[in-house]
């Protein structure tokens, strides 16, 4: 009788396609190890939320929309309102973005463009480093340096160039609205220049060939080519700044003054939703107050929460490469 040859080719090529096609124990544990992973990120993202809404539902129960719009925070007498510190925390973020912005995307075209190759690299390190410095830090520094050279120099003469608007009237306090946005400006320039940087790196090369090409200067080919093809990604890295601006605490809460008021002037001090809940949440003494510092919270929360999420879609856009070339002039 002859004997039976195992299908050695067989069992040999069956190994290798059993792994390629995931069914192999190690896979097998990897994909469930990771699938636990991205299901435990918005597992916290909704734990976060209920707990906000938990927290603030009395004070939603009891004061609604009306919330938002009204000014007085009593918390013995079991009023509040939140708007005086919405205003505070817009205010000071769009003043922010004001100052910041074109120092961010004029330091980004010149690395891009301009700097020599020995430069770029050494000043990239320093602006991501600036990013690494904790708000605490930027904080005292405006304390004793900033806040004192506004008081004795920039405040007046801004208050004597610009009385005749509401914005530049009124007392000089030091710390201010002004003093809170100057600040906040120097702390999101390095999150700006960095992502436009990248994003302006991104630019094909024929972008700028073809606008040489026509005649353009380097400005010309900068202003009408390369910008405008990156545009979406530039706008998605201020708004990654408003971001950072908008859940900024610390310094914000050691220059802003923190007074529950809102005023036309710059000079005088402001609140933020951010500042109040680090004020006063430790000191809450009655259910009403923790209610409604968690309000605060629950509307800080999902205002960063799109202005976040319309910045990783403008990002991921430009990411692609067509739509921001497609509007390329």
């Amino acid at each position: 009788m002859a004997a039976t040859v195992p299908p050695t080719g067989l069992s040999q090529q069956a190994a290798p396609l059993k792994r390629l096609t995931g069914a192999a124990r190690g896979d097998q544990l990897f994909r469930l190890v990771l699938t636990i992973c991205a299901i435990v990120i918005p597992v916290l993202l909704l734990a976060l939320v209920l707990m906000l809404v938990r927290g603030a539902a009395p004070a939603i129960a009891r004061f609604g929309l009306g919330f938002a719009a009204t000014k007085t925070w009593d918390p013995v007498a079991g009023q509040f309102g939140a708007f005086p510190m919405i205003v505070g925390t817009l205010l000071t973020s769009l003043l922010a973005l004001l100052i910041a912005v074109p120092l961010s995307l004029g330091v980004a075209v010149y690395l891009t463009e301009f700097a020599p190759g020995f430069l770029r690299r050494p000043v990239a390190m320093v602006i991501e480093l600036l990013a690494a410095i904790p708000s605490v830090v930027y904080g005292l520094w405006g304390v004793f340096v900033l806040i004192p050279l506004l008081q004795r120099a920039v405040f007046p003469f801004l208050r004597s160039l610009l009385g005749f608007l509401p914005f530049f009237q009124g007392a000089i306090y030091g710390p201010s609205v002004l003093a809170a946005s100057i600040i906040l400006a120097i702390m999101i320039m390095p999150f700006i220049m960095s992502v436009s940087r990248e994003v302006l790196l991104a630019v094909p090369n024929s972008q700028r060939e073809a606008a040489m090409a026509l005649g353009a200067t380097r400005w010309e080919a900068v202003r009408t080519a390369i910008i405008p093809y990156a545009r979406s990604g530039i706008v998605g890295a201020v708004i990654l700044g408003l971001g950072r601006a908008l859940g900024e605490t610390m310094a914000v809460t050691m220059l802003i003054g923190n007074r529950h008021d809102s005023s036309m002037s710059l000079f005088a001090p402001g609140y933020t939703m951010a500042a109040a809940i680090a004020n006063e949440f430790n000191e809450a003494a009655t259910p009403m107050h923790y209610a409604a510092l968690t309000y605060v919270a629950l509307l800080l929360f999902v205002i960063t929460v799109l202005v976040n999420a319309a910045a990783r879609l403008l990002i991921w856009r430009v990411s692609r490469g067509g739509v921001s070339g497609a509007k390329a002039e």
